[in-house]
């Protein structure tokens, strides 16, 4: 089975319809594409953040060199949960790593792992971790939705979207697919994103943690406005989350809104006195080098 071309995708070079407004490419079977990448990276690959993931033989082996304390699956992947909405991924993936060492077959730590992959910038690893979890689960929209990510952010959109519509196809909505639709479509520049982050938001209207993922894709693109406009709608949902403030911090610091950021950050040492990010982002923020090189960017930006 052929793969998709590469390259920037649009309306003619995708072959994309639309279908409730959203933009979807020409259909391809799937489970051939996943055989055919995992050719790339080889059979196993190291991780250098956290040791090695082992693709045969148990799920996740030796990572950070200590696994978190042997408890049972559900209190695992509450951990894992946890852990995942403080930013903490490499914490969040060792505690997936032990739910499977209880139940390989759960479905939902297989995809909690590729995530906390792709959060760690770990594309490559992300896309063959993705690979090996559809083998066992090839309709998963999660997980195909994740390898359409990892594709999308590795430079292969074109790659990304067969994988990302065969998730939206699937039965039930979802709104980690629907941002991860939102992150492709921004990876292959097609405008109809929005779209996909606000069915997102609607299927979440009170979750703040949707709106932060929302928003930490919108950062990793540089669309800093947006991303500032969520963060903010998770701070008014969940005012106690530090790493809300980080992240709103981290726009409003993009911006140029340096009195702001320093706000933001102080709220999160408020909550998290030793938060890592957080004291990295105030160091930042008081070195007088960095705010004065951005001044200059943004008079070099409003004169072009």
């Amino acid at each position: 089975m052929p793969l998709p071309r590469r390259g920037r995708l649009d309306g003619r070079s995708a072959g994309v319809c639309r279908t409730g407004g959203i933009t979807r490419s020409n259909p391809r079977p799937v489970h051939a594409l996943a055989r055919s990448h995992r050719g790339e990276q080889g059979a196993a690959l190291t991780v250098s953040r956290f040791g090695h993931l082992e693709l045969h033989g148990s799920p996740v082996s030796d990572i950070a060199s200590a696994h978190p304390p042997v408890q049972d699956a559900s209190r695992c992947l509450a951990s894992a949960t946890t852990a995942f909405g403080r930013a903490e991924f490499e914490p969040a993936l060792r505690w997936f790593g032990r739910v499977l060492e209880f139940d390989p077959l759960l479905e939902e730590a297989w995809t909690g792992q590729v995530r906390c992959l792709i959060e760690l910038g770990q594309f490559k690893e992300a896309n063959v971790w993705a690979d090996k979890a559809l083998e066992r689960f090839p309709n998963a929209a999660g997980l195909l939705a994740a390898k359409a990510v990892a594709l999308g952010r590795l430079g292969r959109p074109s790659e990304a979207m067969p994988f990302s519509d065969a998730a939206v196809e699937k039965p039930g909505e979802s709104v980690w697919v629907w941002l991860a639709r939102a992150d492709v479509l921004l990876a292959s520049g097609i405008r109809q994103a929005d779209a996909c982050f606000e069915r997102a938001l609607r299927l979440a209207p009170g979750d703040w943690l949707t709106r932060w993922m929302a928003a930490r894709i919108r950062v990793f693109w540089g669309q800093f406005v947006p991303a500032l406009s969520l963060a903010q709608e998770a701070l008014s949902l969940a005012p106690d989350r530090a790493v809300a403030w980080i992240t709103a911090g981290e726009c409003q610091q993009a911006l140029g809104l340096i009195h702001a950021a320093r706000q933001s950050a102080a709220h999160a040492l408020t909550l998290e006195p030793h938060n890592p990010v957080a004291l990295e982002l105030v160091r930042t923020l008081e070195n007088p080098g960095w705010i004065a090189a951005a001044r200059g960017w943004l008079q070099r930006l409003g004169t072009t």
